[in-house]
């Protein structure tokens, strides 16, 4: 029962997008209170359009997100903030979420969705082309690519991952670029995978994909690869004490199998609360901790 002393909301979703869409709609659909803080910044924002994800396979990626917001817009119990959450703090029985704007709302539990931000190599033209014809993804952007040439720009030891992989999607060039130095038994592992391995620098990326080098050549590519760095998108897993733990391109919040954070009543999905991720696995996390969040307002399950 609702009274002037309990939370206005059951659960504060902050993120909108696909996890906290998901989330969001799990919380919706069991009846209780929801409020969603989005700040518009979807990660895959640069990306025209989304795939591997069933039944919306080729659909654009922001028609997607859009579609879902529609959809949890028609449960007349949840409300929607255009908005930054800026900071959040743990407030008798529940959390207390303070707005960009100074505004101030509560409610009993949280869920983070507040995604990542990538770091890129900083070489002329990448982020022109970041989710056009530069990627992260191989199950998301490599078979659009035709079996063509393929690209994978080095940062580190975690590139050997992509160069291992790709070659199942197309003929593979190995940019070490200074970044990376592959020894005899990795050179060994390139090599009988067909991968070509290229030591001269990188100076800038010029077309649709074309790697012009410092010493004047220049390979063209269908497609680049590059693992960016991943930073949180916001603090405010930070400030609540959340762990975190490394991934090889960045720190995640860590979580248990129903997505519960270390923090009690707080709940974390999607990019921020997982090494690598995708539009399927954001979806399916935010499900998770939806449903996770639902349970932990209900005193005689915590019981059982």
């Amino acid at each position: 029962m609702h009274t002037a002393s309990t939370p206005e909301f059951d659960a504060i979703v902050i993120g909108g997008s696909y996890a906290g869409l998901s989330a969001a709609t799990q919380l919706a659909r069991a009846r209780r209170r929801v409020l969603v803080i989005d700040g518009g910044q979807r990660r895959n924002r640069y990306a025209g359009h989304s795939h591997g994800f069933l039944t919306q396979d080729g659909s654009e990626a922001a028609a997607i997100a859009a579609s879902g917001r529609a959809q949890l817009l028609k449960y007349p119990n949840v409300t929607w903030i255009d908005g930054t959450a800026a900071g959040a703090r743990a407030q008798d029985d529940g959390f207390m979420v303070t707005l960009a704007d100074g505004a101030k709302l509560a409610g009993r539990r949280l869920v983070l969705a507040t995604g990542v931000r990538d770091e890129l190599p900083a070489i002329e033209g990448l982020r022109e082309r970041w989710g056009r014809s530069v990627f992260h993804c191989p199950y998301c952007h490599g078979y659009e690519l035709d079996a063509g040439a393929i690209g994978v720009l080095a940062v580190g030891p975690v590139s050997m991952h992509h160069a291992l992989m790709l070659p199942d999607w197309g003929t593979v060039t190995f940019f070490l670029n200074g970044a990376f130095a592959p020894d005899a038994a990795q050179l060994a592992q390139l090599d009988a995978r067909g991968v070509i391995v290229e030591r001269g620098r990188v100076a800038r990326i010029a077309g649709e994909a074309e790697l012009v080098l410092a010493d004047g050549r220049v390979l063209p590519m269908a497609g680049l690869f590059v693992a960016p760095a991943m930073h949180p998108a916001s603090p405010i897993a930070a400030q609540l004490g959340c762990a975190f733990e490394e991934g090889p391109m960045g720190a995640f919040v860590q979580t248990d199998a129903m997505k519960a954070s270390s923090v009690p009543g707080v709940f974390c999905c999607g990019d921020m609360a997982r090494a690598a991720g995708n539009v399927a696995f954001a979806v399916a996390d935010g499900a998770m901790a939806g449903v996770a969040a639902h349970r932990s307002l209900i005193p005689a399950l915590q019981a059982a």
